[in-house]
C-alpha cells in the first residue's frame, strides 16, 4: 500500500487502482450556461450567479435549538488539481471541471452542539459546543445527514471531492484560497504550528473569498467520494463524482489541527476507511437545492 508523508493526521486508506472517467469528457460542457459565463479575476472561469435560480445568497435551518448556516455556491467552473511536479501525484493532471448547478454549502464545519443535537450523542475527543464534531466515520455522517433530513424536512448531502475543491478555491488558482505562499496561514487555518494539538472552535480564522470557514485546516472533511488515486483526466469533466463507496476508503479534504500547510493546500487529497473514525476528521453538509420551497408568485423562495 502506497503512503504519503506521515503526519498527525495521517492518510489511513486503500490506494485503489486506477478508475476510468469520472464522466464521459464532453468538449462542449464550457458552453452549458455560455449566457452566464464571466472571467474571474484568478484568470478562472466562474458563471455569475444567475436570478433565474431565485436563491438568497444564504439559507439558515433551524436545527433544534441551533441554527445551521449556508452560503450559496454559484455553478461555474474551475481548474482542479495540482500542476504537474507541485502536488503529490494523485493532484495530476490538473483539468478543467464543471459544476453546473448551484449548491448550498455549510458556512462552518459541523459542531458538536448540532451533531448531539440530531444524533443524541457526541463521540469527539476534544470537547466543546462550538467545536467542530470529529471521530465521525464516513458511515457515521450518513446516518447523521438521514437523521438531519428527517428532522428539518431538506435532504442533506456530503459534498463531492469536486464540490469541495471548487468551494475551497472560491475563484482562485493558487495552492491556498489566501495566496501562493503559506505566510498567512495562522490567519486563516488551525494546523500544527498554532493548534496547541487540538481543533478549535468554528470560524475562528479569516473566510475564503465565498465565505466559507475552516477550509482550511482545524478538521479534515468527509467528501462524498470514494477514494482512487488515479481519478484524474484531461479534458473537461462536468460533475465528476468518484467510484460508488461500498467499501474500501473516502476522500477527506482541507487538512486538519496537525497537519503543515501543505496537507491543507485546496488540492491536497487524503483519504479514510469508511468505518474509521478519526479525532482529525470530521464534516460539513451540502444542502440540496431541490429540496428547498419552490418559488412563489413573487419569484421568492
Amino acid at each position: 500500500m502506497e503512503q504519503k508523508t506521515e503526519t498527525r493526521i495521517s492518510r489511513n486508506c486503500d490506494r485503489c487502482s486506477s478508475v476510468p472517467g469520472l464522466l464521459a469528457v464532453l468538449s462542449f460542457a464550457i458552453g452549458l450556461c455560455a449566457t452566464n459565463l464571466a472571467t474571474a479575476q484568478s484568470g478562472g472561469l466562474i458563471l455569475e450567479h444567475s436570478d433565474s435560480w431565485n436563491l438568497p445568497k444564504e439559507w439558515v435551518l433551524s436545527v433544534g435549538n441551533f441554527r445551521m448556516e449556508f452560503v450559496l455556491i454559484p455553478a461555474g467552473s474551475f481548474l482542479m488539481g495540482s500542476p504537474d511536479e507541485t502536488g503529490d501525484g494523485d493532484e495530476y493532471p490538473r483539468h478543467d471541471v464543471v459544476i453546473s448547478q448551484p449548491f448550498y454549502l455549510g458556512k462552518y464545519e459541523v459542531t458538536q452542539e448540532q451533531w448531539e443535537e440530531v444524533m443524541g450523542s457526541n463521540p469527539s475527543r476534544f470537547r466543546g459546543a462550538k467545536l467542530p464534531v470529529e471521530t465521525v466515520s464516513w458511515k457515521d455522517c450518513q446516518v447523521f445527514l438521514a437523521k438531519l433530513a428527517a428532522k428539518t424536512g431538506r435532504k442533506f448531502a456530503l459534498p463531492t471531492e469536486a464540490q469541495w475543491e471548487y468551494a475551497c478555491r472560491a475563484g482562485t488558482t493558487t495552492f491556498w484560497s489566501f495566496g501562493d505562499t503559506n505566510a498567512a496561514v495562522d490567519e486563516f487555518a488551525w494546523g500544527k504550528s498554532n493548534s496547541g494539538g487540538q481543533s478549535h472552535p468554528v470560524g475562528g480564522k479569516k473566510p475564503n473569498p465565498w465565505g466559507l470557514y475552516d477550509m482550511h485546516g482545524n478538521v479534515s472533511e468527509w467528501c462524498a467520494d470514494r477514494y482512487a488515486k488515479h481519478t484524474y483526466s484531461n479534458g473537461v469533466v462536468v460533475d465528476p463524482v468518484g467510484p460508488t463507496v461500498q467499501e474500501g476508503s473516502a476522500v477527506c479534504r482541507g487538512g486538519a489541527w496537525g497537519d503543515d500547510p501543505d496537507l491543507q493546500r485546496s488540492a491536497y487529497r487524503n483519504c479514510n476507511g469508511i468505518g474509521n473514525a478519526h479525532h482529525g476528521i470530521g464534516l460539513r453538509c451540502v444542502l440540496l437545492v431541490s429540496s428547498l420551497p419552490a418559488p412563489g408568485p413573487d419569484g421568492k423562495r
